[in-house]
């Protein structure tokens, strides 16, 4: 019986744990420039977009509470200058952890920014490596701060 029992607890144990790291990881970043391809010499327009699951919310990148940690959106490339990353406005939500309202994300959130080419530039495509750190929650918890990377890639002409 005591057997059963402990068989039991390791299983609702394991259970937990993966239910925690498939929420937490559950997020996904994605994105482009322009459409695939860029002039050198002319800002394009880059997208990048955080996917986050039904039941989770990310904190703004201007968070209301004190201890909360904003979402934040790095871009860099080799050869390319990276323009300021506008980020959207969140919303005010109420959370049952929380005295006051937050300011959050949720669902499909989109961040722009402008890559130039220089019209010097050797090559055939530009990398832009992009790091989205961000800290997801449910309405109860937060969990730690995680960062999510994606390198998007353009044609240049």
């Amino acid at each position: 019986m005591m057997k059963k029992i402990m068989k039991v607890g390791i299983l609702a144990g394991l259970i937990a744990i993966s239910g925690y790291f498939t929420n937490t990881d559950a997020q996904s970043v994605s994105g482009s420039i322009g459409k695939g391809t860029v002039t050198r010499g002319t800002p394009s327009r880059a997208t990048v977009v955080l996917s986050v699951p039904g039941g989770l919310h990310v904190n703004s990148n201007r968070p209301s509470g004190e201890y909360m940690i904003a979402t934040t959106v790095r871009a860099t490339s080799n050869g390319a200058k990276i323009g300021a990353v506008s980020y959207p406005r969140g919303h005010k939500r109420k959370f049952e952890f929380s005295e006051q309202a937050l300011n959050v994300y949720e669902g499909r959130v989109s961040f722009g920014f402008n890559v130039t080419v220089p019209a010097g530039f050797k090559g055939n495509s530009v990398p832009v490596r992009v790091v989205v750190k961000y800290q997801a929650c449910t309405n109860q918890v937060c969990y730690p701060p995680k960062s999510k990377e994606v390198t998007l890639t353009a044609r240049v002409k």
